[in-house]
């Protein structure tokens, strides 16, 4: 009997520009279980997509998944800076809600770990009234970045933790190190890992890291990082977003194009992964 099929999504970072209806509909027709929906813009160059309940944008969506299967699986992204972000949070769990989000991805730029921790709590306990749960995604770049201190929090505040491929190479995070070790340790805490590629070189400043995490990242197997153990260290049933923004090749290939690119690409490392679960099973 073969193994259940990994589900599969299509992260919004993945086509930034794409609205959430039609990325519902190029995810379906590429072939991908779920999207991740930005419910919340990153930056103020973003096209900001209302996914509040009674939206317009909303009940497009909803209607898109109700005729493709396709779901929301996670919702998006908050940076904790150490102010007052709860207005914020609990608009961004409201449309997790409307979507049937189960997960809302937040990262930390506050130095203050005890105001963070207590952040962390506070959303998490706001989240059961959503049925979401905060997930702490540690970035390079950021005041959380490391496996053992997303980890701490996470246990400290009953909250979840994402990992990204890539930002697990950038601080180090691969087979064999000690940050491995405590990823293994603790895989209670992930309900979803992000795939990309990448060179195996981390970039020489903060803003290059910055600039290939949200706009030049590579296509799965297509790059240096060992992927196909990352997804193996996993259980079979946590869920696989695929998040690889690249502007240019958007532009070359169209929305559609790049999905199913990504699409064939990943589902190749989800089957070296399998291959290296059997081989290692004998």
């Amino acid at each position: 009997m073969s193994a259940p099929r990994r589900p599969l999504g299509l992260a919004q970072l993945s086509l930034l520009n794409t609205a959430p209806p039609q990325l519902v509909a190029v995810a379906a027709e590429a072939g991908f279980d779920f999207i991740g929906a930005r419910v919340r813009p990153v930056t103020s160059a973003e096209r900001p997509y209302d996914l509040q309940p009674g939206s317009p944008m909303l009940k497009e969506t909803l209607a898109r998944m109700a005729d493709t299967g396709v779901t929301v699986r996670d919702i998006e992204f908050l940076l904790l800076d150490g102010t007052d972000q709860r207005d914020a949070w609990l608009a961004m769990m409201e449309a997790g809600q409307a979507l049937g989000a189960a997960s809302l991805t937040v990262a930390a730029s506050d130095p203050d770990t005890a105001r963070l921790a207590d952040t962390l709590a506070r959303m998490t306990e706001d989240g059961r009234n959503y049925g979401i749960i905060p997930t702490l995604e540690p970035i390079s770049y950021q005041a959380v970045h490391s496996i053992p201190d997303a980890v701490a929090l996470a246990r400290a505040a009953g909250c979840s933790i994402v990992v990204d491929a890539l930002h697990q190479n950038r601080f180090g995070a691969v087979p064999g190190s000690a940050q491995w070790r405590d990823l293994q340790a603790n895989l209670d805490l992930v309900p979803l890992l992000q795939l990309c590629d990448g060179p195996v070189a981390r970039p020489a400043d903060r803003e290059a890291l910055v600039t290939e995490s949200r706009s030049e990242r590579g296509v799965p197997g297509g790059g240096g990082f060992d992927l196909a153990a990352l997804v193996n260290a996993f259980p079979a049933d946590v869920p696989v977003s695929v998040e690889v923004p690249s502007d240019s090749t958007v532009a070359r290939l169209g929305e559609l194009g790049w999905a199913r690119k990504l699409k064939a690409a990943t589902d190749a490392v989800l089957q070296a992964a399998d291959n290296l679960q059997k081989a290692g099973s004998k």
